[in-house]
Order: C-alpha cells, then structure tokens, then sequence
C-alpha cells in the first residue's frame, strides 16, 4: 500500500510516517518511481508506535521494545527492553514529582496573591 493508504488505515498523518521511517520504526519498499510500499502488517506496528508514545515512551526506547510486542499493551521477553522501560519509569516518576511541586508552588502563590497579609 502506498503512504497514503497507509496514513488513512492508521489514522495518522504521512508526515508522521515519514518521520517514523526515518527513526527506524516502520520500513517500506521503494517502487521504480520512488513512491514508498508498506505492506499490511505495517499499519498495526503504527498503532503499536501510537501506544507506547501514549505510554509516554520516547522513540529511541520505542526502536528498541517495538520487535518485543505482541500488541498494543504486551511484550515477550527481549534482552534489555525490561531495564529500559523501568528506567523510563523513573524519568517519568520525576517528572510527575517536579510537577507536583510546581503546582504546589503555584498554589501557594495564588493563595497568597488572594490573600495578602496586611
């Protein structure tokens, strides 16, 4: 199927697929006139990209899970995808504390604007 057909069945954009190409994430076939071809299984492993950037994986970490899936939620087990997806765990465990105290701060400064002591 061309990019197009491609980008329809999987509900995203060709850019967005050009951009997953270049990653490494998905791979076509050029044809004599240049067009890329993705065969069918391709539009499910977009999906599957879909899903774990939902999961707030980035695509560096995505190149290497993706030959592990099963599906959208499931892995089989390949060597080091375990470490780094418990390692992209704690980033975002940060992440959610430095964001937790941002709006701690937030707060207290909006509290304190509504309230000044005089």
């Amino acid at each position: 199927m061309l990019i197009g057909e491609l980008a329809r069945r999987a509900g995203v954009g060709e850019r967005l697929l050009r951009y997953y190409e270049r990653m490494g994430l998905i791979h076509s076939e050029r044809r004599a006139n240049g067009y890329r071809e993705y065969d069918d299984p391709t539009v499910e492993t977009v999906r599957r990209i879909r899903a774990l950037l939902a999961a707030g994986l980035p695509t560096r970490i995505i190149r290497q899970v993706l030959p592990c899936t099963l599906d959208e939620a499931a892995l089989r087990p390949c060597p080091g995808v375990l470490t780094s997806l418990r390692d992209q765990l704690n980033v975002l465990d940060q992440r959610a504390a430095d964001l937790e105290t941002a709006r701690r701060i937030l707060r207290q400064t909006i509290a304190a604007t509504e309230n000044p002591q005089t």
